[in-house]
């Protein structure tokens, strides 16, 4: 279990610095062809806000699921990825979406590690 809580640490703590920039988003800009996905990889803003996510989703994976939470987590990555590709490629649409997955993660995270913490 520390192990497992020590890559999380070191997985969030690489991601979640804000303001920093990334070169490349979490999925393969030459593979890009939805309009959401060309936006992400043609804004270097964007492409750290999915960067940043995808480090989070990550290390939220490694995290033990719960009586049906695989089911849970998926459902929840479908659906940012259906509310991305309905922005298009309206960057302030993007962002917004962006910034609320990410806040979830956050918070999924944190509440995660605090349950193997008590447990």
């Amino acid at each position: 279990m520390i192990r497992a809580l020590a890559t999380i640490a070191i997985a969030t703590g690489l991601v979640a610095a804000p303001g920093q920039s990334a070169t490349a988003a979490s999925f393969d800009c030459s593979q890009a062809e939805a309009p959401d996905e060309i936006a992400v990889c043609d804004n270097a803003d964007l492409s750290a806000l999915d960067s940043e996510m995808g480090g989070l989703w990550y290390a939220y994976n490694l995290l033990p699921f719960l009586m049906g939470e695989s089911g849970n987590r998926h459902d929840e990555a479908e659906a940012f990825l259906h509310q991305r590709s309905q922005c298009g490629s309206d960057v302030s649409c993007l962002t917004q979406a962006y910034q609320a997955r990410i806040t979830t993660l956050r918070q999924d995270l944190q509440s995660g590690i605090q349950e193997l913490c008590h447990n």
